[in-house]
């Protein structure tokens, strides 16, 4: 093992979109039981710290394969195409449109069904994206389009976590 091998690498994964979530977690254990720090107790400080910066890397590594939207952000880097996020949020004129509609909806949702309700069509939308950036990833081999849908799937969860606060509010409402 290497501290700078990639996540798939680290994890002895295929570097692919498509993974079992079951296969990561158990990978991660394997990894995370042979470099636990506890095992280089008795092996002086300096054991201990490498063994402590290998602990953060694979659970930093753990963490971004499984998840699928960074995995998918991940991949798109290792294959050359940086979402950029920061500066690229140039998005195709529909999908602005398709936000503008969802926040609109939001505004005008009274009670929790209403609020639900765009919450299952968004989550519909982002499921469906998440699908293109696995399909342009491991089928077409096209990270910049799968990065666009990547930056895409960050708008639609942070407009998520909106839905979450309405929802929570709502509910101490008693709504």
């Amino acid at each position: 093992m290497n501290l700078a091998d990639d996540d798939f690498s680290l994890f002895g994964l295929p570097q692919r979109f498509a993974q079992e979530l079951a296969d990561i977690d158990a990978r991660w254990k394997a990894v995370a039981a042979r470099v636990h720090p506890d095992k280089f107790a008795a092996d002086g400080a300096a054991a201990q710290r490498l063994a402590m910066q290998w602990a953060v890397r694979v659970n930093e590594a753990h963490q971004r394969l499984r998840n699928p939207m960074k995995r998918a952000a991940y991949l798109c880097e290792l294959r050359g195409a940086p979402l950029q996020e920061h500066d690229n949020t140039a998005m195709p004129a529909g999908f602005l449109m398709e936000q503008m509609e969802w926040r609109e909806a939001l505004d005008e949702a009274e009670g929790v069904a209403a609020v639900q309700a765009l919450d299952d069509l968004v989550a519909a939308r982002e499921r469906a994206l998440l699908a293109e950036a696995g399909t342009l990833l491991d089928d077409k081999q096209d990270a910049a389009a799968a990065a666009q849908r990547v930056r895409a799937l960050m708008f639609v969860t942070r407009f998520r976590a909106d839905i979450d606060k309405r929802l929570d509010a709502l509910d101490g409402l008693g709504q």
